[in-house]
């Protein structure tokens, strides 16, 4: 399903992404905890399932594309952290642009067209350069000598903090520090980085909330739980995988949301989210409910 035509609403086109840091393609069938999205216009909507991510990032790309070439407003919501706490792109690359960081990432990171990857390796090699964390979590055989299985790191002794100010406000959202077990954000932001440094490089691309001005086609960060009711009716209701239910209500509410609202989702939420990013929506979890 391409981007449609123009509508009553801010963006023709909103689609969003259920992230996955797997180390192999997932199961034929559509399963949870894979990469799930949902594109919503005014012709309807369409949830996918992707088994790698270099499938998901073509269905992007081409998405995009479409989008340029019939001139239609396009917002993808990806749910990973797209910057780390203030301080750290500073640490690591001399630079408080959060764009140093995703090409740090970019040129480090290592994926196949089957999920393969060397995200620990990479978290190893940061941590080294600090001898203290930040990142952790790993399984039991990939234990390296500065990537620590379970959190003992010591936050105060590095030049930045363990959460974002997002991170702080939202207390269900996970350290985009931890790399395993249930809800490491960690990981998929390693792995979703490079993809939005590509992304961004696209025509006519922008990234919200880094860009002081934003295109017709804006990537940003979302987080599916702020729907966690709506959603939670709906499974109750009618079963399902709740990454699927997820991308679909989360797209659905942003389509619909009137662009007075959008005016205010969109304005600067914090001193720092131009460095450590924000989760687009926060806040507005009553109006997203309404527009479903």
């Amino acid at each position: 399903m391409p981007c449609g035509a123009a509508g009553e609403t801010l963006f023709d086109c909103v689609i969003i992404v259920d992230w996955s840091a797997a180390s192999a393609p997932s199961p034929a069938k559509p399963s949870a905890d894979a990469i799930w999205t949902c594109c919503a216009d005014a012709g309807g909507e369409e949830t996918q399932y992707h088994r790698t991510r270099a499938q998901a990032e073509a269905y992007l790309r081409g998405q995009i594309m479409a989008a340029q070439t019939r001139g239609a407003r396009l917002l993808i919501g990806c749910d990973f952290p797209f910057a780390y706490p203030r301080g750290f792109a500073q640490a690591l690359t001399g630079q408080t642009d959060a764009r140093a960081v995703w090409r740090f990432l970019q040129a480090a990171i290592v994926d196949s067209d089957t999920n393969g990857n060397n995200r620990f390796d990479v978290a190893n090699a940061i941590n080294a350069r600090f001898g203290n964390g930040p990142f952790w979590g790993c399984p039991a055989g990939r234990a390296a000598p500065h990537l620590p299985a379970r959190k003992i790191v010591d936050y105060t002794a590095l030049p930045f903090a363990e959460r974002r100010a997002i991170d702080r406000a939202i207390p269900s959202a996970q350290p985009v520090w931890k790399l395993y077990t249930t809800g490491s954000v960690g990981s998929q932001a390693l792995m979703g980085l490079p993809m939005i440094a590509r992304l961004a490089a696209m025509d006519a691309v922008s990234v919200w909330p880094f860009d002081e001005t934003l295109t017709n086609l804006v990537l940003a960060e979302v987080y599916p739980s702020l729907l966690a009711k709506a959603v939670a009716r709906v499974m109750a209701q009618s079963g399902g995988i709740k990454d699927a239910v997820q991308v679909q209500l989360l797209a659905r509410a942003m389509l619909r949301v009137p662009p007075d609202i959008w005016a205010q989702m969109l304005a600067l939420p914090h001193p720092d989210a131009r460095e450590e990013g924000w989760i687009l929506g926060a806040g507005f979890g009553r109006d997203l409910e309404a527009a479903l």
